[in-house]
Formats: C-alpha cells, sequence, structure tokens
C-alpha cells in the first residue's frame, strides 16, 4: 500500500502520529521526506489532467456549491 501526506511540519503532531498508528496498525512502516521544490505544479491543474481526478473534483465542487458539505472532526482521526 502506497499512502501519501502532504503536511507543513509545524502542523505534526500527536493526533498525526496516532492517526498513521491508526492506519498502519503493527505494520513496519517507512517515512520519506522530501523538499517541496518551487516550481510545483498546481494541485488544481494536477487533479484536472486525469479524467477520473476531474470528475470527482467537479462533483465536490457542485457539493459545495449546493451546500451538501461534510464535517470532519480532524481531532478524532
Amino acid at each position: 500500500m502506497y499512502t501519501l501526506y502532504k503536511i507543513n511540519s509545524d502542523e505534526l503532531n500527536e493526533n498525526f502520529i496516532a492517526a498513521v498508528k491508526a492506519q498502519f496498525p503493527h505494520q513496519t512502516i517507512e517515512i520519506s521526506i522530501s523538499e517541496i521544490s518551487q516550481v510545483e505544479q498546481d494541485e488544481t491543474a494536477y487533479l484536472l489532467g486525469n479524467p477520473a481526478n476531474k470528475a470527482r473534483l467537479l462533483a465536490a465542487i457542485a457539493q459545495a456549491e449546493s451546500n451538501q458539505l461534510i464535517d470532519v472532526d480532524i481531532e478524532k482521526l
């Protein structure tokens, strides 16, 4: 399984570690740190470049515009 987390180091906390441990219980994990280049591709452009991702993004935008929002408590992740 491959999972990518993109997070500012200032936001790392015990909740993040707990979430990773809960997602991968009793497993050896590898953490790779890479420095993001200044010429990073815009995430929206990246998503729009793939038909499946584009459909999901546009559906999410339509849900937000029609107030069909989902609340997530990240403290409980």
